[in-house]
């Protein structure tokens, strides 16, 4: 590998690698910012049917401008090497986040990172354009908690390799596949979404629903197997968010939520209404004034006073009658 990519990008610092790719922190000398360079290894980039598939998707996935979606800047080919050329996010990704707190995230920790997940994977779903490979570790966090999802398109261009020609090496996400993937279907967008449930379900317990064995048993437990109760590892879950985690991870496409759009808004409400009950909680007298016994015997003051008044009036009138009447007849006697 040249120190220099394409004659542009300055290869500096090795941000990490997987199964199929590096991925480095570099500079580009031609428009002088820092920048990552996903960088697959040979054995994928020298499959012509490869090539024209990544070349395909990575114009797809460049298309996507959102927040919560990391920028594609460029792509090409150098020294029998495709590359992908990215913005730079600092931070961490959600794998090592979830793995530094040892038992999940906190609830609303976990619902607001999870809710920018759903945002970018929706923007996607929108464009026609299905993730594939939803996993923590392909959701980066800045340093402020802005989630930003990597890799779209990349899975989907491994598609295109011949089922002979494939290894676990490639394969490397059985842990988040959904049923009809396991089963060699095409991915949907409620596949995206299973995968995202079984990203939440991590979050929230800090352990998978389906522990990681060899990708054969994973691919069964997906398609046969009901996942563990998440409150069973974390009893802060209430049952109304247990309930969401166990629709999304339905073994039939048609029982979970359509799209991340959708799973996102039913998060916001989840999230809202915890944030009401907490805040009624915290001041119940605000919202019940009203209804307190002091209040009560308030107005029952006023209504007490109210006839008083009504019945000192009255007499004051009836008194005047006989004054009345002896005017008159002085008048007409």
């Amino acid at each position: 590998m040249k120190d220099v990519l394409n004659e542009r990008y300055r290869m500096e610092t090795k941000l990490g690698h997987g199964g199929m790719a590096i991925v480095y922190q570099a500079t580009d000398l031609m428009l002088e910012r820092v920048i990552a360079v996903k960088l697959l290894k040979e054995d994928f980039s020298s499959s012509p049917a490869f090539q024209e598939r990544f070349k395909q998707e990575a114009k797809a996935a460049a298309n996507l401008s959102h927040p919560n979606i990391v920028t594609i800047h460029d792509f090409g080919l150098d020294q029998k090497r495709l590359f992908i050329v990215m913005e730079y996010v600092p931070g961490t990704d959600l794998k090592q986040r979830i793995k530094e707190t040892g038992n999940g995230l906190s609830i609303e920790n976990a619902s607001r990172l999870f809710i920018q997940a759903c945002a970018g994977v929706g923007y996607a779903h929108r464009a026609g354009l299905v993730h594939c490979d939803i996993k923590p570790h392909n959701m980066l966090i800045t340093p402020d908690n802005r989630l930003k999802v990597t890799d779209f398109g990349i899975a989907r261009a491994l598609a295109s390799i011949k089922p002979d020609e494939i290894t676990n090496a490639i394969w490397g996400s059985p842990t988040y596949f959904s049923p009809e993937q396991a089963a060699g279907a095409p991915p949907s967008p409620a596949s995206d979404v299973y995968s995202l449930g079984v990203v939440l379900y991590e979050m929230v317990t800090g352990r998978l629903p389906f522990p990681p064995s060899n990708p054969e048993q994973l691919a069964l437990d997906h398609r046969h197997k009901d996942p563990p109760s998440p409150r069973e590892f974390n009893p802060q879950i209430s049952k109304e968010l247990e309930r969401i985690i166990l629709k999304v991870l339905s073994k039939e496409p048609s029982k979970r939520y359509r799209t991340a759009d959708q799973l996102g808004r039913i998060m916001i409400n989840f999230t809202q209404s915890k944030k009401q009950e907490a805040q009624d909680k915290r001041s119940p007298q605000k919202y019940h004034l009203d209804y307190s016994p002091l209040a009560k015997k308030e107005q029952a003051g006023l209504d007490w006073i109210t006839i008083l008044v009504g019945l000192l009036a009255l007499i004051a009138v009836g008194g005047l009658i006989p004054f009345w009447m002896w005017v008159y007849f002085q008048i007409n006697p």
